[in-house]
């Protein structure tokens, strides 16, 4: 009996070393995350980064402060060391580097500074421009994008208490010339919590949910656009060179419904379905780094404060709008996730904070660089909408048979309020039916035939059955796909 006792260990001992063996890769394998050292006593809670043409990494403090990390890049804490460049300022939210010159978008300023003596400290500052207002209430954060190639920077502006536009400009967009031209150019934001651009060089911020918006989104900024929150419409006037929109939203209405009345109105590239994708969408980089930085170049990365996360997103246009899917990515940034950079090197720098509405990530700060290990994860590469379903490619050869095998997949849609009072549920839900899944004969993409595509309509597709050719399950199989239009062809 002891004998048998003894082989049934020795067994179950191999069983389950052979499981471990057998579990699939993690985030972690494939996008490792390490931690740049901030001194002792110093509170980073950082709002913008930006890398230097001396290599150095620039982070902004919330507190006013400026730090400059030397070999960002280096797997060496030792070797990476801070120094503080600027002091005095008010809750930098962004940061970019022009001739010479550092510019910081303050609360209530874009300001730019530079080192004259060479003792590593900021000793010339000048305002840029301050042509809108501020007033104290703690919701009136101002980002901005780097320069354009038109030379212009974007300034993006919460509302105040982000409800009201009681302060000049407050909701809306303005460019930035670097010697303080300053244009209006879109109204309609509510809350934002990032900017960046596309690859072609486009411009989109973070929107947060709130009144006007049912959930956090991916928004398109073009001159002239109406973002979807009329409170900041309050400041045009005859010297603003955009006109208003030509009519208000209805509250309760659904936003694809308002937006076929009144053609200032952008719709979201991306609604982030709350408490699913995150819950207060933040940083947006895009992948330019030729494959440093893995298979997904020139799409999109968003961070999540509240989730400490980094999503992905895949673009394209349809009936000339920009519309798609967004993916999870990486969870466990360390703090919430605020500030993204994205470097030519291929590494991402990002900056995480917890103030305000606390975060997943339990520390109150965090300095992290994310990187591509090389090992190609198996994921959902692009989504496509087609007029009666979806392309899928792959980052991996699918096996053909789970991927051909429509009870693999699963496909719920549903919408939310377009309305004046905060957020929305998810309303009108349907359930899309997968007819046929047809794979392509190199196995990397997919066709999905649907019946009842809703446009309007979030389509959250689950991939849970489909494996890749080695028998691997998706990273992550789950995709949000935001139907705006349906394409012709």
């Amino acid at each position: 009996m002891r004998c048998n006792s003894m082989a049934f260990t020795f067994l179950a001992t191999a069983l389950l070393c052979q499981s471990l063996a057998a579990e699939p890769p993690t985030e972690k394998d494939y996008y490792p995350l390490f931690d740049l050292p901030i001194p002792e006593g110093v509170v980073l809670e950082s709002g913008g980064l930006t890398l230097l043409k001396n290599g150095s990494l620039a982070a902004s403090s919330r507190r006013g402060d400026i730090y400059l990390f030397s070999n960002p890049f280096s797997d060496d804490p030792a070797e990476i060391q801070a120094t503080r460049f600027a002091s005095g300022l008010h809750e930098v939210l962004s940061l970019t580097e022009r001739e010479g010159w550092l510019y910081a978008t303050q609360r209530g300023e874009v300001t730019r500074m530079k080192d004259t003596t060479g003792d590593g400290r900021a000793d010339l500052f000048q305002t840029v421009t301050d042509d809108w207002g501020i007033n104290g209430d703690y919701h009136e954060y101002a980002f901005s994008s780097d320069f354009d190639k038109d030379g212009y920077m974007w300034v993006v502006l919460c509302l105040t208490g982000s409800f009201n536009s009681n302060s000049k400009y407050r909701g809306w967009c303005l460019r930035v010339g670097p010697d303080g031209e300053t244009i209006p150019t879109c109204s309609g934001i509510r809350s934002p919590g990032g900017i960046g651009m596309n690859a072609e060089g486009e411009v989109f911020y973070t929107d947060n949910q709130g009144p006007w918006n049912g959930t956090c989104s991916l928004k398109q900024l073009k001159p002239g656009a109406f973002m979807g929150h009329p409170a900041g419409n309050r400041w045009f006037d005859e010297h603003t060179p955009i006109k208003p929109p030509t009519a208000e939203p209805e509250s309760g209405s659904r936003l694809m419904v308002e937006a076929a009345k009144i053609p200032e109105l952008m719709p979201p590239c991306i609604l982030f379905p709350y408490k699913k994708m995150g819950q207060s969408a933040s940083g947006v980089a895009c992948d330019t780094t030729g494959g440093k930085f893995g298979p997904f170049e020139n799409q999109l990365f968003v961070g999540d404060q509240t989730f400490s996360t980094v999503m992905r997103v895949f673009l394209e246009k349809v009936n000339g709008r920009y519309q798609g899917a967004c993916f999870p990515f990486r969870e466990g940034i360390a703090s919430g996730t605020l500030p993204l950079c994205m470097t030519p090197q291929g590494a991402m720098f990002i900056g995480g904070t917890n103030r305000g509405w606390g975060s997943r990530g339990g520390k109150p700060f965090c300095l992290q660089r994310m990187t591509f290990s090389g090992k190609t994860p198996f994921e959902v590469h692009e989504m496509r909408a087609k007029p009666d379903g979806f392309e899928l490619t792959f980052t991996q050869p699918v096996d053909a048979k789970t991927a051909a095998d429509v009870g693999a997949y699963r496909l719920p849609t549903y919408t939310y309020i377009y309305q004046s009072s905060y957020g929305s549920p998810e309303v009108d839900a349907t359930e899309a039916v997968i007819e046929k899944a047809v794979v392509a004969s190199d196995n990397k993409s997919v066709r999905l035939y649907v019946q009842g595509m809703q446009p309007g309509h979030v389509h959250e597709l689950h991939l849970d059955g489909v494996r890749s050719v080695e028998g691997l399950p998706l990273l992550h199989a789950e995709a949000y796909y935001t139907l705006n239009y349906l394409p012709k062809e």
